[in-house]
C-alpha cells in the first residue's frame, strides 16, 4: 500500500479525528516533502480571531510525521516512532488558509538506516514552515523524532 493523501487524510478521520474535524489535509507527499495545510475557521480559532496555536502544531506534526511514516514504509523493517520534543515559533497571526511544508524527507532516511544498521535508536529534527495565503510565513515548528527497530 502506497501512502498517498487520501491515505494519509482517512487515516486522520479514523486515528486523529481532531486534527480531521479541525481541518488538517495532507496535499502532497513524496520522499521528500509533504505539504498539509488547514484553513483558519470559527472552530479552530481562538479568541484572538486566529488560528489556535495547536492547530497549528497539528499540521506541522503531519509534515514531519508523514514524512517518517512513509520512510519507514519504504525501509520494509518495523520501526516504531514517536515524538520526543517539539517546539514552535509563531511570528504573525494565523488566518486564511495556511500551508504547511517539511522539505526534509532525507533527514529520516538516513536515520532509518542508521537505526537498522546498528540496531539503536536514533533521533531526528525536522523543521515545517506555515505560510500563509500571503506567502508570509506565520510560524515555524521543530519537531524531534525518536524511532527504533521493533522487536
Amino acid at each position: 500500500m502506497e501512502l498517498s493523501p487520501s491515505k494519509l487524510n482517512t487515516f486522520l478521520f479514523f486515528k486523529l479525528p481532531s486534527a480531521y474535524w479541525c481541518g488538517v489535509r495532507v496535499k502532497s507527499i513524496s520522499k521528500q516533502q509533504c505539504i498539509v495545510t488547514v484553513k483558519h475557521r470559527w472552530f479552530n480559532q481562538n479568541p484572538f480571531r486566529s488560528m489556535y496555536f495547536a492547530v497549528q502544531a497539528m499540521a506541522a506534526e503531519l509534515t514531519t510525521g508523514a514524512l517518517v511514516m512513509l520512510q519507514i514504509k519504504m525501509s520494509g523493517k518495523k520501526i516504531s516512532m514517536l515524538v520526543a520534543n517539539n517546539n514552535g515559533n509563531f511570528s504573525k497571526k494565523a488566518t486564511g488558509r495556511i500551508t504547511f511544508t517539511c522539505n526534509e524527507g532525507h533527514l529520516i532516511e538516513g536515520a532509518i538506516q542508521k537505526a537498522i544498521a546498528t540496531g539503536e535508536g536514533q533521533t531526528i529534527w525536522m523543521k515545517s514552515i506555515g505560510i500563509n495565503e500571503k506567502g508570509e510565513q506565520v510560524s515555524e515548528m521543530n519537531f524531534e523524532w525518536s524511532i527504533k527497530m521493533k522487536p
